[in-house]
């Protein structure tokens, strides 16, 4: 796909993803045997649920449909969202990520894996996870150290609700234990 072509479409797609609440974050147009493919991926401080993304999927395909803009040949327009990994590349895409485990590729060649506390127009506070036993630390990495980043997928992560659930369950078990001995 040629940049003016991609512009073209930036360009007229934009508003309206944006009139519907939503960012424009790719626009990519692959050939998939004779035909052509135009995926959207749209997202949101707040997410993109199934009907916000239908919504926009009608109102893209209408304007499309009016305009030149992919030429004469039949085409299938993708809208989505980003994937669970999804790179990191916008200010706003490390924010959607705070409270998110993340690799980071560092420009000095190095990689870390941290979880996102907070980001500001600077860098990134992050929590580092112990290994063997230690406590986690916090580190400031500053956004011009970072080469590539992607959030990562946690099945198994405990949050403050979970264990703070199964510490009065823990604490529940053990006073019911007290009081079976004591009877």
């Amino acid at each position: 796909m040629s940049t003016t072509q991609s512009e073209r479409l930036r360009e007229l797609l934009e508003p309206l993803v944006a009139s519907q609440g939503l960012d424009l974050e790719e626009i990519a147009v692959d050939s998939v045997g004779r035909r052509r493919v135009l995926s959207v991926v749209v997202d949101s401080d707040t997410g993109a649920d199934l009907d916000r993304v239908a919504d926009v999927s009608r109102a893209l395909s209408a304007k499309l449909d009016e305009t030149d803009a992919m030429g004469e040949g039949e085409y299938t327009l993708e809208v989505g969202t980003p994937g669970a990994e999804r790179s990191l590349t916008q200010h706003r895409h490390y924010v959607r990520a705070t409270d998110r485990l993340v690799r980071f590729q560092l420009h000095e060649g190095g990689e870390l894996v941290a979880r996102i506390l907070a980001v500001d127009e600077d860098g990134l506070d992050l929590e580092v996870p112990g290994v063997k036993g230690r406590k986690p630390t916090t580190r400031r990495l500053p956004f011009g150290d970072i080469d590539k980043a992607r959030v990562q997928v946690e099945f198994n992560r405990k949050n403050d609700k979970d264990a703070q659930d199964s510490d009065n369950k823990s604490d529940n078990k053990s006073d019911n234990k007290t009081e079976e001995e004591e009877a």
